[in-house]
Order: structure tokens, then sequence, then C-alpha cells
């Protein structure tokens, strides 16, 4: 049999606590989970720094591209095939770009893009298409087929169906990472009723669409979407140990810049902080040789260095303030010179962090990223877009809502013994916000 038909001789299951089973049949699959790129996101967590707040977000990266692999699966097995406007052929593809739609994740996934402006997109393609065990595997679907995969995570293949079901307003990474984090940090917002929006998913040309009938489960979908970001992802606990994970990184690059003889030296480090980082040093990285150097740099003579770490290793993190960028500038700039007067980094201690999410958006042309609505499938075969039929979702949609807040060291700050007055300055403007 032609190796992309091959099926194993007795079909693979991964028990799973969101799905109960992960299927594998396909042959291709199950060499590309055996690939040492895939086996390294066991290696990186899926909600970064969310452990520190909810002690059970230990699940990784390798949990939930199996998850949205599974999901997919589901959706062609089950829902489409045979079905008029599905091509079966491109099922084999919607499966490997399911299963490794995340494969170019670095360590503490998001921190770690922002600070050295890497694209996790991006280095997935690279790892696709570059000399990886992945892409020995692909190829030998066909010669194309890496291509062809690499052009579904980057949203240009030509079927806009078959980029729709990993990357839309209603995919399976969105469906697979809600009820996953939901389940691991033991919250009850993510949960919607996925079993039932699976069963009334129906293709078309460019996007998956929803029959009508299952408006309400979709609804309860983008509420948890919702209430997730809000309570788990933009957490501000989870946001202050983000922002001391981020000033680790800008001070160990800034040091490697200038020269500083660490006692541990940065050695996985050095081609990211010179901003010429190749895909194999990147799949060098993961969360345990990130928090190696973490522990390793407690020692360092550094001062701010080897505080940060200890800080974010012990679970020592700043405290925080609501803060309006609009009326409370002044107070930043304040406080920003009063942290220099007690001798206090503000470049690394005084910290505005802000968060904002879009639940749903309708379709506005022309905008940066283009965002495809969700539309139902009425009963005559027309498509309307969920927010003119559903007044929940008309209520949410294209609403922004922005978070800021400002984080600092209570502990250092509580600590000028010898500085009184200057002491004595900041808690009354750190107060004057809380009152």
């Amino acid at each position: 049999m032609a190796y992309p038909n091959e099926k194993l001789s007795e079909e693979k299951v991964f028990k799973d606590p969101v799905h109960r089973y992960v299927h594998v049949r396909d042959k291709v699959i199950w060499d590309l989970i055996g690939t040492s790129e895939f086996q390294r996101l066991r290696r990186i967590r899926q909600l970064g720094t969310t452990y520190l707040t909810f002690h059970g977000a230990e699940h990784s990266r390798f949990n939930h591209s199996l998850g949205v692999y599974e999901i997919v699966r589901r959706i062609i097995d089950d829902v489409f095939q045979d079905r008029e406007q599905w091509n079966n052929d491109e099922r084999l593809l919607c499966l490997c770009a399911a299963l490794l739609h995340d494969l170019g994740h670095g360590p503490f996934s998001h921190s770690f893009e922002k600070v050295f402006h890497l694209d996790h997109e991006q280095f997935t393609q690279a790892i696709i298409m570059g000399k990886t065990e992945v892409n020995e595997v692909l190829r030998k679907v066909s010669e194309d087929f890496p291509k062809k995969v690499a052009e579904v995570i980057a949203k240009t293949y030509k079927s806009k169906l078959v980029v729709s079901l990993i990357s839309s307003q209603i995919d399976a990474d969105r469906m697979d990472y809600l009820q996953r984090d939901a389940y691991y940090t033991g919250v009850s917002y993510g949960h919607f009723d996925m079993e039932r929006i699976l069963r009334v998913m129906r293709p078309r040309e460019d996007q998956v669409v929803i029959k009508e009938s299952g408006m309400h489960a979709v609804e309860d979908y983008i509420m948890s979407r919702y209430q997730m970001y809000w309570q788990v992802y933009f957490h501000p606990v989870t946001r202050s140990a983000e922002v001391i994970l981020t000033k680790i990184l800008h001070r160990a690059k800034e040091l490697h810049l200038d020269h500083y003889p660490f006692k541990q030296q940065p050695v996985h480090f050095y081609s990211i902080f010179e901003d010429k980082v190749s895909v194999e040093e990147y799949l060098k990285l993961d969360e345990s040789v990130v928090l190696f150097y973490f522990q390793a740099w407690q020692e360092e003579e550094d001062k701010i260095l080897s505080d940060l770490c200890r800080r974010f290793l012990n679970r020592k993190l700043f405290q925080y303030i609501e803060f309006n960028p609009n009326s409370q500038m002044k107070m930043w700039m304040e406080l920003t010179q009063l942290f220099k007067k007690a001798g206090i980094d503000p470049e690394y201690y005084l910290v505005v962090d802000s968060s904002s999410d879009l639940p749903y958006d309708f379709y506005r042309p022309g905008e940066e990223e283009e965002r495809l609505p969700i539309h139902l499938l009425i009963p005559n075969g027309e498509l309307k877009e969920l927010s003119r039929q559903s007044e929940i979702v008309e209520s949410i949609s294209g609403k922004k809502r922005t978070d800021h807040k400002l984080y600092f060291p209570q502990d250092l700050i509580d600590q000028l013994s010898s500085k009184r007055k200057v002491k004595e300055q900041i808690r009354s403007l750190l107060q004057r916000d809380k009152s």
C-alpha cells in the first residue's frame, strides 16, 4: 500500500482526559508523533506560567496537539466524509496540519516570542520545511506535501475550508484548548457542548459553517472562551509571573551584549540574543533548559538577574494595582523617579502590563487580520452571520476589552528602612490608587 494511504496493522490509542481517546490509524500520523521535533512538545507547557497560579496547569503542547488532531479527525471522518463540497483527498493534509500546528512553540511560548520578536508559526513552517525528521516523514507522502502543510499553518493554502478547520473563530485548536485548559486548571468556564457543535458542522467552499439548530451550542462556546480569557489566561498572578520571566530574559540578553562574565554562560541563548537563531538551535530550547539557567543564575553577581530568577523559581511574585494609562501616567512618572531615588531599577521593577481580547468579531474587510465570522446555515440553504441571529453574541461582538495593571515588588519597598521619606511617598502613590 502507498505510504499516504498506509494504515497501522492495529489502531493505536492515547488515553485522553478531554476526548477519552485519541485514535491513530494512519501510518503517517504515527510516524510524525514519533519524531524528535514532535516529542519536544512534551517539554513545553501549554499554558506557560499559569502553573504558578493554577497548580494543575502542567499539561503540554504535546497533549494539546494530539487533541486538535483528534477533533479534526472526528470532523472529517464522522461528519464531512462523502458530503458535497468536501474533498476527501485533503483528509491527510488536514490531519497533519492539525497535529503539527504548534510545532514551533518555544519555551514559555508567548513571553519568549514577545521578548525576542519571534513567531511560533514561522518556526513551525521552518521546521516542516527544514532538515528535520518531520520533513522526512512528510516528504514520503509527496515531495510537495511539506509545503502544503506549511501553507495550511500559514493560512495561505488554496482551500480556505481546510485552513478554517484549524484557524478560524470556531476551530479545532480553540475547541481543544478551552476544554483542556479548563480541565487542568480546575475551572468550569471552558466547558461547552462540543459533541453538538461537531454534529452540526458543515463544509462550505471557503469555511466550516454551523447549522442554525446548533446556534445555542456556539453561543455557549463563545461565552466560555470569553470567560477563560479573563478568569484564566489573563489572571493577574499569571501575568505577574510573565512580567518577571520577561524581565529575566531581557536582563540576560542585556548582560550578554554588555559582555558580562556569567558564571553560567547562556550558551543555549547566544543565537537568540544575537538575532541569529537557526531552526537547529531553536529546537534545542525547551522549558527544562530555560529553568536550568534560571536555577544557575540565582548565584550570579548581577543582583537584578539573581533576584528575578529567585522570584520566579520560588514564586515571590510582584504585587499589582489597577492602572489607567490615560489618567495615571503622571503617577507612573513620579513612581519611576522615586524608584530611582530608592535604588530600585524601574526598568525591571515597575512594569505596566496590558491584556486585551476580542471574544468575537464580525467581518471587517481590509483589517490587518481579517477575521472571517461564524456563519449559520439556515434550513433554506442561506448563510447568516452569527451575531445577526444571536442577541448574546451581538452583545459582545466587535468589543475589545483591555485591562492594564502596574506591577511592583512590595517586599523591596517595605525594606527601604534607610530611605523612609521615599518609602512613604511610594506607598502613598500606590495606596492612592487602591482607595
